[in-house]
């Protein structure tokens, strides 16, 4: 199951009518990845997957659609505004009728100048639990289709600071947004429990294997509520209705597995280990560990050591 679209999927996904420009991929040097589009230039499928993207996206919707989350979703009947974050996975699926507007992609290297990309994660129209979802009247939609078109404007001139100029246009984009109220007419999916239930264990499963350079940084059912959007509690109910077991037992049960695999097929040795799966220091692992399975780890690895094959004793 492919857990996330990367630009790669999204230019595969995407088909380009032969006659628009927006068919280039733009790479904007050093600072990051970005591009945009007029939605009727491009002919993507009815129904877009529901995955995480790797990349941050504003669209101003024209037409109708329902756009799907973990546990909720809206119907998109007006023109509307949505800001797309990489950390909160969704699905599209298109209404009927023509469907225009515009949308532009870019990642965190290209809003990344200084500390952008922090105050982007916080900013109400991308951070986790907000509403990214803005409707919009004839005047709003010039002023932001006005935008949108400088953005394309610029973005296929020789102008040595268009980047610049872009992330300007960009930013008033936002800025029109955040003048406005987010809409607030979310259903709430029959099938919630199940959907967030199967979202979060195939988050759990990403995490690992870790590595000296892919520590765990995911350990808590805070911390999976919050990449996944959802309330603690709503996460913790779920998962119990749907397993009969807690968040917090999925977590350690998996931390144990991984723990386990360590210490009998590497050399690391236990503060290695400990650091790799989260653990501020060895003495925490091992108080962990002790309490997830009776022995400590130095314990489990000696008796694994000690055991000979079957077929050498």
């Amino acid at each position: 199951m492919k857990t996330s679209e990367s630009l790669t999927d999204f230019y595969r996904r995407v088909s380009f009518k032969s006659s628009s420009p927006a068919s280039r991929h733009t790479q904007a040097k050093e600072r990051g990845h970005f591009n945009v589009y007029r939605r009727n230039d491009i002919s993507c499928k009815d129904y877009s997957p529901y995955n995480r993207r790797d990349f941050y996206k504003i669209s101003l919707i024209i037409g109708s659609g329902t756009l799907y989350y973990a546990d909720k979703g809206i119907v998109i009947d007006q023109r509307a505004l949505l800001f797309s974050n990489p950390n909160i996975p969704y699905a599209w699926e298109a209404g009927d009728g023509e469907q225009s507007g515009y949308f532009c992609l870019f990642t965190d290297g290209f809003v990344n100048t200084g500390h952008q990309s922090e105050s982007l994660q916080n900013s109400p129209l991308f951070k986790i639990g907000g509403n990214p979802v803005y409707f919009i009247n004839d005047r709003q939609e010039d002023k932001v289709g006005e935008l949108f078109e400088n953005m394309l404007q610029e973005i296929d001139s020789d102008y040595r600071y268009k980047y610049d100029l872009i992330r300007n246009y960009m930013n008033l984009v936002m800025h029109e947004a955040l003048k406005m109220q987010p809409a607030d007419s979310y259903f709430m999916h029959t099938d919630a429990a199940s959907r967030i239930t199967a979202m979060f264990l195939e988050l759990l499963e990403r995490q690992f294997p870790v590595s000296h350079e892919h520590i765990l940084h995911l350990k808590s059912a805070n911390d999976y509520a919050l990449r996944l959007s959802v309330h603690t509690n709503h996460l913790n109910r779920a998962v119990k209705k749907v397993t009969g077991k807690t968040t917090t037992t999925h977590i350690s049960a998996r931390i144990v597995r991984e723990a386990k695999a360590l210490l009998q097929h590497t050399d690391w040795n236990i503060a290695e280990a400990a650091y790799c799966l989260g653990f501020e220091n060895p003495a925490y692992f091992n108080n962990f560990f002790r309490k997830q399975t009776g022995e400590t780890p130095r314990g489990y690895r000696e008796g694994i050591n000690g055991k000979q094959p079957l077929a050498e004793q």
